[in-house]
């Protein structure tokens, strides 16, 4: 069957036939999405994306509850089915005259095994097993999906969105025979698939841009271990890519094999991370089902998620090695609310801006796409007062739907924190009264110092060693001297290097000792991590630790970027470099009147008791980043004072002047009747009678304000 909107297909199988039901993706690609390429002397170019035919479909199988349905009909039918509990690929194949196609079950896909990072014989970390599991599970009872399904309103009942860019690099552009038509398709196609993964643990994916590098790759992909590219590609995306395109998350796809076994690398929980919010995958081949599990298990660690193996052992997409499943655990659902319930993922809760949304536009998908108002999904999921889920309008009376700036269907009153700071490195922002979404983040410029000048501020975090070690060992632990770092890291062994190049470990020269493993002291044994040593540097223990995480995950016992080395040093890298590599190019007393610092924008962030721009006249403080720093009560007092004061004032006034003949008269035949009742008792004087003084009551003052107002007062209330 076909219309304009609609497809249906009849699909015969040795287990029955099936019947799906589907419906077009209109305008898969946002009217305004531009796809990013290189022109031939290197210089970006930005297109409007194409959509000459429109190819994709969701759907259901009639008849089966719960199942999904996600469809490329671009060249036959190619996408993948949730049916009775399994995922299922159908694919025309490569030689056939005729419409067939293959249906086969993904779990018994065979593909070159891989693995994402825990090695065999490995110890999982502690802080994985200490993870509190809440739910129970086998290989024989109702999927995990389904219940993930039944059960995500529990476990996450607001809906999360992640602004994923993904850049295809070159090697992969060549394999598509250097068409970035062919590439924009494909990758549209594998996010899609992405997508209908998460959206059981009510997360939402959504590609906010798409980079081809047609010229050249604009990193190396080919040298060092997959830790060494994904350290690239994070510091190209910070340089480079935040700086026109705003995200989330970037994810690079490059075409080549493996890493040693290792298709893919992630940072882990870093998903709203400026300078770590990156992820990589190797793909040399077409099969884009089988690589969507490898992109949602890394994009997986970027939230927070890390790999099941001994929590939940059977097949899920955060296992370790490649099995083919399309199922989240209910492992990851604890690992990503734990996420989120621990400070994580602040930049997940604003919904996408509609010019960002590289999306289908349909009322009902949970993403506000144009000339729509809200979108809380479909109705009969919709709990939503302020959306109208058939519509995607807002409810009458009501502003907004959601946002952190959007409370009981109104806007926050501008003035309102909607994002408190995280760190003294960070800055908070504030709802600005006119719209749901909050201010984008900002934190005080790299390099600024923190900590009584012992530290440097990085990406919104007052980077020292003690704070590092009390995030790994627990409160109370400390630096070591620096004679610890020296003796350790010189080795280039697991407890003491400068990283990896091309899976080896390597040595720190003395001069940048300090940028390599942690090392720390006043030690509690019981927050020691699975793989610690302790070494004996001139009478102190020192501890160090690898946790062993897997070659997806970096190790995070490394000193972090930003970190004091020395007067006027920070660690940048593995070496101990001069702190001016760190960014830091404002002058507080110039551009700030000494009255505030610089955001990352280079703005500046006024202390309280001075306004922006420049902290030189008096204000509340903030910045033109932040939003206003005040609550505005301005409409709320000048209403009391309206109704409290000029009002009554007014109506008074008014009956005055209306019954101002009356009160005259009224105040006249008042002030004659005490001038009789005065001569009346005057006493008579005769002969001889002694005459005594006293004080004569004489006629009120008809000019006097209080007896006037008593008067009034006696006329309309009445005497008491």
């Amino acid at each position: 069957e076909h219309s304009d909107d609609n497809l249906s297909y009849s699909i015969k199988t040795r287990n029955g036939t099936y019947l799906l039901k589907l419906k077009k993706n209109k305008k898969l690609l946002s009217d305004d999405f531009k796809l990013y390429t290189y022109g031939e002397n290197g210089k970006l170019q930005a297109t409007p994306s194409k959509n000459e035919t429109h190819c994709y479909y969701h759907g259901t199988v009639e008849g089966i509850a719960d199942s999904t349905v996600a469809l490329s009909t671009c060249d036959g039918l190619r996408g993948i089915l949730y049916i009775g509990g399994k995922w299922y690929g159908m694919e025309p194949p490569s030689t056939s005259s005729t419409f067939e196609h293959v249906l086969y079950e993904l779990e018994d896909e065979q593909g070159i095994p891989f693995h994402c990072g825990v090695l065999n014989g490995s110890l999982e970390h502690e802080m994985f097993v200490k993870q509190s599991v809440k739910y129970t599970f086998s290989s024989n009872s109702t999927s995990s999906r389904d219940r993930l399904l039944r059960e995500k309103r529990a476990v996450l009942p607001q809906k999360s969105y992640v602004e994923l860019f993904v850049v295809v690099d070159h090697n992969r552009f060549l394999l598509k025979n250097s068409d970035p038509a062919a590439v924009q398709k494909e990758t549209v196609e594998l996010i899609n698939y992405v997508d209908g993964m998460y959206r059981a643990l009510n997360i939402q994916i959504v590609l906010v841009g798409l980079e081809v590098w047609t010229d050249a790759n604009h990193i190396s992909v080919m040298d060092g271990s997959a830790g060494d590219v994904l350290s690239r590609f994070v510091s190209w995306r910070q340089k480079d890519l935040l700086k026109r395109s705003r995200n989330d998350v970037g994810h690079l796809i490059i075409g080549r094999s493996s890493f040693s076994g290792s298709i893919g690398m992630a940072f882990v929980g870093t998903v709203c991370s400026h300078v770590q919010g990156g992820s990589i995958s190797t793909l040399n081949h077409n099969k884009m089902l089988r690589h969507a599990t490898v992109v949602a298990h890394e994009l997986g660690h970027n939230l927070g998620m890390k790999h099941d193996d001994k929590r939940c052992p059977a097949s899920y997409i955060m296992h370790s090695t490649d099995n083919g499943s399309r199922n989240f655990s209910t492992c990851s659902a604890d690992d990503f609310e734990a996420f989120i319930l621990n400070g994580g993922g602040n930049c997940l809760r604003n919904p996408p801006k509609t010019s960002s949304v590289y999306k289908e536009p349909v009322c009902g998908n949970n993403v506000v796409d144009k000339n729509e108002e809200c979108d809380c999904g479909k109705p009969q999921e919709c709990s939503n007062p302020c959306c109208d889920a058939a519509t995607c309008k807002l409810t009458p009376g009501s502003q907004c739907a959601q946002g952190l700036c959007c409370k009981n269907c109104k806007f926050k009153v501008a003035g309102a924190e909607c994002r408190a700071k995280q760190d003294v490195c960070d800055l908070p922002e504030y709802c600005n009264g006119s719209t749901a979404y909050c201010p984008d983040d900002v934190y005080i410029m790299n390099g600024h110092p923190c900590s009584s000048s012992k530290a440097y501020c990085y990406y919104g975090v007052c980077q020292s060693f003690d704070s590092q070690c009390e995030s790994i060992y627990g409160k109370g632990a400390r630096k070591a001297p620096d004679i610890c770092f020296e003796k350790a890291n010189i080795k280039g062994d697991r407890f003491g290097n400068c990283g990896m190049k091309g899976g080896v470990y390597k040595k720190c020269p003395v001069q940048h000792s300090l940028c390599g493993k942690l090392q720390c002291t006043s030690v509690s044994l019981q927050n020691l991590p699975a793989w610690s040593v302790v070494n004996n540097a001139s009478g102190v223990l020192c501890w160090s630790s690898d946790f062993d995480l897997g070659s997806d995950i970096p190790d995070p016992a490394q000193v972090h970027d930003g970190t004091a080395c020395g007067e006027n040093k920070a660690c940048l890298g593995f070496e101990c470099l001069d702190a001016r590599y760190l960014g830091y190019s404002c002058d507080v007393k110039q551009k700030c009147n000494n009255n505030g610092v610089c955001n990352n924008n280079g703005n500046c962030h006024c202390n309280r008791g001075w306004a922006p721009p420049f902290c030189n006249q008096s204000g509340y403080g903030g910045s033109v980043d932040s939003g206003p720093a005040h609550t505005d009560t301005s409409l709320r007092d000048g209403l009391l004072i309206f109704f409290f004061l000029v009002l009554p004032v007014a109506i008074l006034t008014a009956v005055a002047v209306f019954k101002r003949d009356a009160i005259r008269r009224k105040l006249c035949r008042k002030s004659r009747g005490q001038h009789r009742d005065n001569n009346g008792q005057e006493p008579k004087q005769g002969n001889g009678a002694s005459h005594e003084t006293g004080n004569t009551q004489l006629p009120q003052d008809l000019n006097d304000p209080q007896s006037q107002l008593d008067q009034l007062s006696e006329m309309f209330l009445g005497n008491p």
